[in-house]
């Protein structure tokens, strides 16, 4: 949206400090009340915690927004279409967001087949069941909801633009912007001491190392998107669905806590114990097929992942070109 031969309207430190006051502003309020802070007694993950933070970071993003468009309406001299095209908030992409989440299946081929095949949810799936599931707690609609908007919001949408109008090359957008997003992580490092007195310092530090690192590689694969597309729908959707499929398993035997054949098959096999034609061996785990054809999927979803990043990613809005055809 913004060509290189176009001035940039902030420095790179006035970014950089907007970036971090922004990660504070999101992660701060979180400890500055009883409702929000956790004890050795009351979890993140009670309800009442987790409502009032989301009220409590609904707000920080709201005065964020706020000071970033007034940021971008007055130093680039946008107007209010410009603005939020450049937030990635209009216009939605509808394409763009069925691409995205193509793509993001693809990366994730293998906990989907884990999960819809093997344990048996499709059903489920289709008859809107899990959808229902997952949304009816507070912790579903914290992970998969109000997460996934007011993160991508500031750490996505906020933070980009802002690079952008200082005109960072997207490259450098997409591997340092993610670090902030990394960062507001680690306090998971505190909360997890507090409610697991009794893990020792190196298994807990190292929990949040994993955390920081995936988290890190998960922006760095949302902004690269966020650019591509100029879609900030897309983006909070596809993190709400790897939230939601969780890390692939990368190593380990694929087991299932449902009987794997036809309904009438398990049926006789719970009754009898004989039920031939169950896909599950004698010791209660599913035989070694199902993990060969778990590892297949995963590594075909990958290459099928690679070799389709740029041209799900392309779209007619970019918020910066760069890559393939961006010379065009």
């Amino acid at each position: 949206m913004y060509l290189e031969k176009d001035l940039p309207v902030i420095s790179a430190k006035t970014a950089a400090a907007l970036s971090i006051a922004y990660t504070l502003l999101y992660v701060l309020p979180f400890y500055l009340s009883p409702t929000t802070r956790p004890s050795p007694t009351l979890s993140r993950d009670a309800p009442s915690v987790i409502r009032a933070r989301i009220r409590f970071v609904t707000a920080s993003v709201t005065l964020a927004s706020f000071a970033t468009t007034y940021i971008i309406s007055s130093t680039a001299k946008a107007s209010p279409l410009e603005t939020l095209r450049l937030l990635g908030w209009y216009p939605v992409g509808v394409f763009e967001i069925a691409k995205s989440l193509l793509l993001t299946s693809l990366l994730f081929a293998g906990p989907i087949f884990e999960k819809g095949v093997v344990e048996e949810r499709w059903r489920d799936w289709i008859r809107g069941r899990s959808l229902h599931e997952s949304l009816s707690s507070w912790i579903g609609w914290r992970n998969y909801i109000a997460g996934p908007i007011t993160e991508e919001v500031v750490f996505r949408s906020l933070l980009t633009s802002l690079h952008l109008l200082c005109h960072l090359s997207p490259i450098r957008i997409i591997f340092l912007t993610p670090l902030y997003f990394g960062i507001a992580h680690i306090h998971h490092f505190y909360e997890y001491t507090l409610t697991h007195p009794h893990t020792p310092l190196v298994p807990a530090l190292l929990r949040s190392l994993i955390q920081f690192a995936y988290t890190t590689v998960f922006g760095w694969y949302a902004t690269f998107v966020f650019l591509r597309t100029g879609s900030l729908p897309a983006v909070v959707l596809a993190h709400s669905f790897c939230n939601w499929c969780g890390l692939p398993r990368l190593w380990g035997r694929v087991e299932a806590g449902a009987l794997i054949g036809p309904p009438e098959v398990a049926v006789r096999r719970k009754d009898d114990g004989k039920g031939e034609g169950s896909l599950r061996v004698a010791d209660g785990r599913l035989g070694i097929g199902w993990t060969v054809a778990y590892y297949l999927v995963l590594v075909f979803g990958a290459f099928a992942f690679y070799h389709n990043l740029w041209a799900l990613t392309e779209s007619k809005r970019p918020l910066a070109l760069f890559g393939p055809g961006s010379s065009k």
